[in-house]
């Protein structure tokens, strides 16, 4: 938490120096003599057109989905391999310990006795 808040601090530091020399340079720069113009470029030629290439003939595709042979052969069942591993022992492992109850921290302070 202390981490994120160092972060947080330098981040803000950071921004504010960044700022303060943005700053000073826009100034800088509005107080140069304007700069000379740049001469143009001369005039470029055309590109060249792409020629007009042939279209390709699509081949025709069928528009009726062909039906699917019915199977009429009855599968062997398959095979069921052993069991080569040994069975993996059962492990009883301890109950966890429970975790103490702060009933200080979860509920308000008790209300002053009146004498």
């Amino acid at each position: 938490m202390a981490g994120s808040n160092v972060f947080m601090l330098a981040f803000f530091v950071a921004l504010w120096f960044s700022g303060n020399h943005v700053s000073l340079a826009a100034r800088h720069l509005q107080q140069l003599p304007p700069m000379p113009t740049i001469p143009s470029l001369p005039a470029q030629p055309p590109l060249p057109t792409i020629p007009n290439l042939r279209q390709p003939t699509l081949p025709t595709f069928p528009t009726t989905q062909p039906s699917l042979p019915n199977p009429t052969a009855v599968l062997p069942p398959l095979p069921s391999f052993p069991n080569l591993l040994p069975a993996a022992p059962k492990i009883a492992l301890p109950p966890l310990p429970s975790l103490p109850s702060v009933p200080f921290l979860l509920s308000p302070p008790p209300a002053p006795s009146s004498p």
